[in-house]
């Protein structure tokens, strides 16, 4: 039993005619965080990459949060999570978000430590 696709993103706020349309929807909307992603990581603004937040500068966390956004909207659209029940869109979304902020904590502190250990002279900065 084949069930019609919904032609709308963000949560209705558009509708288009055809699965043609949606799909350029779709491909603008991520091509615009791509391309936001890109100009920040060429201009890297001032205010930016000498602004700290949990140890790491702004810019990498909008890296780190637009590129979640872009994972979540691939999923949720062309994997069709939106038609899923609840407890699977969950699982399936919330698990990596989970491992992701795992690992980013455990980077942090790891490089962090290596920092320190560089920079209180118990290894040269040889390289």
């Amino acid at each position: 039993m084949a069930h019609d696709q919904k032609l709308e993103i963000f949560r209705g706020l558009l509708k288009f005619k055809s699965n043609t349309q949606k799909i350029w929807g779709v491909l603008i909307f991520l091509s615009i965080v791509t391309a936001v992603e890109v100009v920040l990581g060429i201009y890297k603004p001032h205010a930016l990459t000498h602004s700290y937040f949990l140890g790491m500068k702004l810019l990498n966390w909008i890296f780190i949060i637009l590129t979640l956004v872009k994972a979540y909207y691939i999923a949720w659209d062309f994997m069709h999570l939106r038609d899923e029940k609840t407890a699977l869109r969950r699982a399936i979304v919330w698990t990596p978000i989970f491992l992701v902020a795992y690992l980013v904590f455990i980077l942090l502190f790891e490089a962090d430590y290596v920092y320190n250990v560089y920079k209180d002279g118990f290894i040269k900065w040889n390289f």
